[in-house]
C-alpha cells in the first residue's frame, strides 16, 4: 500500500472512503468530521443524536456519501475518551479501520490527520501513527497458501491536510512510520516462516541480503570459527541438529566521528524442541518463533539504516537449532562459554542463555556499549506479565529507563523486574561456575541473573519477549502470529540515542 499526504478538502478528494473521526460524549461534530457532516445534511449528527454513532474507540461507521460528496463512503472512526487519548490509539483505529475497508473492496483510501486538532497531538507524529497503524493492520503472511486472497488489497491511501505548507513536514513523518512499520512486518515474515524454511543458514542468507541492500557490514561465523573463539555454549546447543550453527554480526556506521557503538543481540533459535529435556508436542509448532529476538534485531538495524541515523550499531544474532539428536547436549553436561565461565546444563530447554552467553561474551570483547539483548526467553515470563508486557531487567537504570520511555512512545509495553542479589543464589552449582536453570520460581528472573555473568560490567539490558512476540488472536494492529516486537522499540531508542550524541 503507497502512503501520500496531500492538500485539499476530504469532501473533495475521488475515493472509495473518507475517514474522519469522532470523540466519545461529543454531540455536535466539529473540524474536517464537521464539514463532511455538513455536506451530507447533517447525516453524522443525526446518527450521533439516535444512539448510532457514540464515538468509543474503534467504533467504525460506515455512510454511504450517495453523489453528496466525491467520496462514494465516509468512515467515522470513534477515537474514544480524549483523556486517554494516544498515539496508539491513532495505529489501532487505523488498523480497525483498514481491515474493515479491505473487507468492503476499497482500494483507494482518504483520512484527515487523527488527534491533530481536539486530540491536541503534534501532526508529524500523528501521521507516523497512522502510517504505522495502516501497515501493521493490514499485514498478513500467504507466502505458502496457494488460493488466491479473496479480500484484495488497499492500494492507496492518501493522508489529506488543507494546509499546503505543513505537506512537507508530514511527509517526513508518514516516510518514518512506513519504515518502522515494513521493518516489524519483516520481522513479521521471518517469524512466521515454518523452520523449515528458516533455518541458520536461512537467517544468515537474510542477514547478508539486507546488508548488500542497505550497505551494512556482515560477518557470519561458521562452527570452526566458533570453536576458535571458545563458544562452547553456543556449540553445546547446536551440537543435537544437522544444520549448521551461524554466528551472525551485521553492523551499521552511520557516525564515524564517534567510537562508541550501540550493541543489539537477538535470540536466533530456529526451532526449539526442548532438546533432549523434550517440550510437550501440543504447541511446539510455535517453537518455531524462538528466532523472534534475532529477527527483530536484524530489522531494526534495517530500518536504522534506511533512517540513516547518525548512530553507530552493530547486531548479533546466535541463530541455532535445538533438537534431541544422537549428539544432543545431556542434562548433566558442562559447557564452558566464550569468557571462560564453565556452566552446568541442568536443563536442556533453558538453551536460549547459554546461545546468548557466548553472544553477550562476544559483544563484550568488541567493546559495544550499551548492549540490549532481546529474546523469547522463558515461559515464566509469559506467566507473570502474559501476553501485554514484555519483561525488562538490566545492571544500568538510565538504559532501562530509556529503553522503557522508547517503547511507550510506540505503543511497546515493557515492564522491570528486579534483579535482587538474593536470586543468583538459584543459579549456583556444584560442579561448575553457574548452572543455567534456577528453577521454576522467579524463572524469568534467575534467567536474567545468568544473563548477567556475561555482560558483567557493561551497560546492558534485557528484553524477555516470550510473551509479547506471539498473538494468539487479532488486536487493533497485532494480526495473529508474529508481533514483531521490539523492533520498533530499538529504532526508537536508537533515534534517541543518536539526537543525544548530535547535541
Amino acid at each position: 500500500m503507497e502512503i501520500k499526504v496531500v492538500s485539499g478538502d476530504i469532501t473533495r478528494i475521488k475515493v472509495g472512503a473518507a475517514m474522519v473521526n469522532l470523540f466519545e460524549g461529543v454531540k455536535q461534530p466539529g473540524g474536517a468530521t464537521g464539514a463532511v457532516d455538513q455536506a451530507l445534511g447533517g447525516a453524522i449528527t443525526k446518527l450521533i443524536a439516535e444512539g448510532e454513532i457514540k464515538g468509543k474507540l474503534n467504533e467504525i461507521t460506515v455512510i454511504h456519501s450517495l453523489g453528496k460528496l466525491e467520496p462514494e463512503r465516509v468512515v467515522v472512526v470513534g477515537l474514544g475518551k480524549q483523556e486517554k487519548f494516544t498515539l496508539d490509539s491513532i495505529r489501532g483505529v487505523m488498523a480497525e479501520a483498514c481491515k474493515y475497508l479491505r473487507k468492503l473492496g476499497v482500494k483507494r483510501a482518504a483520512t484527515i490527520v487523527h488527534g491533530a486538532g481536539m486530540g491536541g497531538m503534534n501532526a508529524e507524529k500523528a501521521v507516523q501513527a497512522i502510517a504505522e497503524g495502516s501497515i501493521l493492520g493490514l499485514y498478513t503472511f500467504r507466502k505458502h497458501i496457494t488460493k488466491e486472497n479473496e479480500k484484495g488489497e488497499i492500494e492507496e491511501l492518501l493522508i489529506v491536510e488543507r494546509d499546503a505548507n505543513k505537506v512537507p513536514v508530514l511527509e517526513q513523518g508518514v516516510n518514518r512510520g512506513r519504515i518502522l512499520a515494513e521493518a516489524t512486518n519483516f520481522a513479521r515474515d521471518m517469524i512466521n516462516e515454518p523452520a523449515n524454511y528458516m533455518t541458520p543458514s536461512d537467517m544468515a542468507k537474510i542477514a547478508q541480503d539486507i546488508a548488500a541492500k542497505y550497505g551494512l557490514g556482515c560477518t557470519v561465523l561458521d562452527r570452526d570459527e566458533m570453536k576458535n573463539l571458545g563458544m562452547g555454549a553456543l556449540l553445546g546447543v547446536a551440537q543435537g541438529s544437522k544444520q549448521p550453527p551461524k554466528f551472525i554480526i551485521l553492523s551499521y556506521r552511520g557516525d564515524n566521528s564517534s567510537n562508541s557503538t550501540l550493541g543489539l543481540v537477538g535470540k536466533g533459535l530456529t526451532f526449539d524442541s526442548g532438546g533432549i529435556s523434550l517440550k510437550p508436542s501440543e504447541n511446539m509448532d510455535e517453537m518455531k518463533g524462538d528466532m523472534a529476538g534475532g529477527a527483530s534485531v536484524i530489522a531494526a538495524i534495517r530500518a536504522i539504516a534506511e533512517l540513516k541515523l547518525r548512530i553507530n550499531v552493530t547486531g548479533i544474532i546466535p541463530a541455532t537449532e535445538n533438537l534431541p539428536g544422537g549428539a544432543a547436549l545431556k542434562p548433566g553436561d558442562v559447557l564452558k562459554a566464550m569468557n571462560g565461565k564453565t556452566i552446568e546444563v541442568v536443563n536442556t530447554d533453558a538453551e536460549g542463555r547459554l546461545i546468548l552467553a557466548d553472544a553477550l561474551s562476544y559483544a563484550r570483547k568488541q567493546g559495544l556499549s550499551p548492549i540490549i539483548d532481546v529474546a523469547t526467553l522463558t515461559g515464566a515470563c509469559r506467566v507473570a506479565l502474559g501476553d501485554v508486557c514484555t519483561g525488562a531487567f538490566g545492571n544500568n537504570q538510565e538504559v532501562i529507563n530509556k529503553v522503557i520511555k522508547a517503547g511507550e512512545d510506540e505503543g511497546e509495553k515493557i515492564w522491570q523486574l528486579p534483579m535482587f542479589e538474593e536470586y543468583k543464589e538459584q543459579n549456583k552449582s556444584d560442579v561448575a561456575d553457574i548452572k543455567n536453570s534456577g528453577g521454576r520460581y522467579g524463572g524469568a528472573i534467575t534467567a536474567a541473573q545468568f544473563l548477567a555473568e556475561f555482560s558483567e560490567d557493561t551497560p546492558w539490558m534485557h528484553l524477555d519477549i516470550a510473551g509479547t512476540s506471539f498473538a494468539s488472536k487479532e488486536r487493533a494492529y497485532l494480526t495473529k502470529g508474529a508481533t514483531g516486537v521490539a523492533v520498533r522499540t530499538l529504532v526508537n531508542y536508537a533515534m534517541a540515542l543518536a539526537e543525544e550524541q548530535k547535541k
